[in-house]
């Protein structure tokens, strides 16, 4: 990913966050040369000293099988145009927007760590509702069933790209407009990136 360096992320704690908060991803591999992909939730753990993303796929989908080389996983969060109109001088749009691109090399779960991924994905988006489907709260014969169709894999981490374009490039007077004009836009993703904007003036 091309990063410059002034929307260049190297705090891994922010980053892991972002892992955290923005869990649906876009993993990404070749298959004889061509770069293939699916869409899908996965987590982020720590074993010792080395993280690791880990996630599952349906049997039927072949991405699996071509888990022998380096993988990528996409992280994104909110995005926006950002009309120059905005400016005080003469400038082009642009696009704000935060990703995070991750590298490494998967392999696949043996039951036991499919069945403790499947367990804790469940615990983290269902813990908290009113009627939560939990593992051990489903019939082995449904389990059974979903664990044959399904293919868990990890990936650990060996490099992480990360960038947040902020307009940090921008001065204050450009940077607050900017994030009013946002607001205003009532758009969802156009207020998120203006948050995100506050956050760095407060900081």
């Amino acid at each position: 990913m091309y990063v410059p360096k002034m929307f260049k992320v190297t705090n891994q704690e922010d980053i892991y966050a972002f892992i955290e908060a923005n869990s649906f991803a876009t993993l990404v591999t070749m298959e004889k040369g061509k770069p293939i992909a699916t869409h899908l939730p996965m987590e982020l753990k720590k074993q010792g000293e080395d993280y690791y993303l880990t996630g599952h796929l349906a049997y039927g989908n072949r991405q699996w099988k071509t888990f022998d080389g380096e993988v990528l996983a996409i992280f994104q969060g909110p995005d926006a145009y950002i009309s120059s109109s905005w400016y005080e001088h003469e400038e082009v749009p642009t696009w704000n927007y935060q990703a995070v691109h991750v590298y490494g090399q998967a392999v696949i779960l043996e039951r036991e760590e499919l069945i403790e991924e499947l367990s804790r994905m469940l615990k983290k988006y269902e813990g908290n509702r009113e009627n939560p489907v939990l593992w051990e709260m489903l019939s082995p014969e449904l389990l059974e069933k979903e664990l044959k169709g399904t293919v868990g894999f990890q990936i650990k981490i060996s490099d992480i790209q990360a960038a947040y374009k902020l307009s940090q490039n921008r001065k204050e007077r450009d940077y607050r407009t900017i994030m009013e004009r946002l607001r205003q836009e009532g758009n969802p993703k156009s207020a998120e990136i203006a948050q995100e904007m506050e956050k760095r003036i407060i900081d």
